[in-house]
């Protein structure tokens, strides 16, 4: 089956006691037997102030990543998509972010 260049992805995956969302314009087999291929990874960019931190969290990691190659069993859905989403990083107990959106107001003294 052949896919248009424009095709995104969005990858949910298990990744050290987290669960990852991300965005990609390739996902395949991989040549390595029992993983998937993800490739050009699709970050938000901004110039400035820093909007979502998860994404820049997730840019800072796989920022410079050409190729992916996640385990098929860590693999949880992947989902062809209309438009890029939120990214995210999320506890694999709790299902509750990891990344706080916004810096929580300091407790008074």
């Amino acid at each position: 089956m052949t896919r248009s260049k424009t095709a995104l992805f969005k990858v949910v995956f298990h990744n050290h006691g987290k669960i990852y969302e991300l965005y990609a314009r390739q996902v395949s087999a991989s040549d390595i037997w029992g993983f998937t291929e993800i490739g050009d990874l699709v970050f938000d960019v901004y110039d400035g102030v820093v909007v979502d931190p998860t994404e820049e969290r997730l840019r800072d990691e796989f920022g410079n990543t050409r190729v992916l190659h996640v385990p098929m069993h860590s693999i949880v859905r992947i989902e062809e998509v209309e438009k890029k989403g939120q990214s995210a990083i999320r506890d694999a107990e709790s299902g509750e972010k990891v990344v706080t959106p916004f810096p929580l107001p300091a407790k008074p003294r």
